[in-house]
């Protein structure tokens, strides 16, 4: 993957997301990460009134929404109308859900943005990551958002490496991507529109989009 296939206009339609004035203004889509809170605090200066109701002091979430009581929240926050929030969701603060994403059991997510009709359904861990409209995460994948000497996040393109001066950066995935059931993403990974990722894989680089990800060294393009 170049950097120029790395780009917010290249990963995502952004007529996908309540957040699209704020992400025009970055080039690459991890330097948003650091902002997402201030994002949501301006996006809630111009939300309706009378379709959001304002939990606490900077939770916001479409009527639409029921959250199940034994779902976790923290601010900054906002959900978008017609999110399915399930049993023993965790949202942990500075985190954007689009309309019609479904947040499942035991799902954890910080410090990220979800584009609309995201799919996170079955114990996903999303952290300091972007994922773009109808991405799909199988039960169990999930974006680790630490490396392992936590040494700061380079991400590797095939024109040369991009320093983020991240600490903490999970995953960049595309729309449309599918990541199989317990995949893990490894710090800096990014997925292009519509790839997938098999099952039990472990991600680390950067997978072009309409590809298919098999295995370290074996990515194959769509047929």
């Amino acid at each position: 993957m170049q950097k120029q296939d790395m780009t917010i206009q290249a990963l995502f339609d952004l007529t996908n997301t309540v957040s699209r004035k704020w992400l025009e203004a970055y080039t690459y889509p991890w330097e948003v990460l650091p902002h997402i809170g201030e994002i949501i605090e301006e996006i809630a200066k111009i939300l309706p009134q009378d379709e959001y109701q304002r939990i606490g002091k900077n939770m916001y979430v479409h009527k639409s929404v029921k959250l199940p009581p034994t779902a976790a929240i923290k601010g900054p926050m906002l959900i978008c109308p017609d999110v399915e929030v399930r049993t023993g969701a965790f949202i942990r603060g500075n985190v954007i859900i689009g309309g019609g994403c479904v947040i499942g059991n035991s799902v954890e997510i910080k410090n990220a943005i979800l584009f609309d009709h995201v799919q996170v359904p079955h114990y996903n861990y999303i952290g300091d990551s972007i994922l773009g409209c109808r991405a799909h995460f199988g039960a169990g994948s999930l974006t680790s958002n630490v490396k392992s000497d936590k040494t700061l996040v380079k991400v590797h393109g095939a024109d040369g490496d991009i320093e983020t001066g991240l600490k903490k950066f999970g995953a960049m995935v595309g729309d449309g991507a599918e990541i199989g059931c317990n995949a893990v993403l490894n710090p800096g990974t990014i997925i292009g529109k519509r790839a997938s990722v098999y099952p039990l894989s472990s991600v680390r680089g950067c997978v072009d989009a309409d590809c298919i990800y098999k295995k370290q060294g074996d990515i194959v393009v769509r047929q």
